[in-house]
């Protein structure tokens, strides 16, 4: 796994998809979310229980956290590639 990391222009070219990922998962866990907040709120079954849906909601929330940290480190990598380049 720290192999992946090495290649550095590899990285900075996964920003821009990390960055997707990291919001459709976001606002997927929100969409669970509601889901889970109107079928406990009318009491009625939406495909899952609302029980279900707020833990989809959970999990769908740490997974765009997983890639907004992959979106921060290439972020980071590509910022400090374009100073050193400036530098010199």
């Amino acid at each position: 796994m720290a192999r992946l990391w090495e290649d550095r222009k590899r990285v900075i070219a996964s920003v821009s998809r990390a960055g997707l990922w990291g919001g459709t998962t976001f606002f997927l866990g929100v969409i669970f979310a509601v889901l889970g907040v109107i079928g406990d709120a009318a009491n009625v079954t939406l495909g899952l229980e609302p029980m279900a849906w707020f833990l989809l909601a959970i999990v769908v929330s740490v997974l765009s956290v997983t890639f907004y940290i992959g979106w921060a480190v290439a972020w980071y990598l590509s910022t400090t590639e374009a100073k050193s380049k400036k530098e010199e």
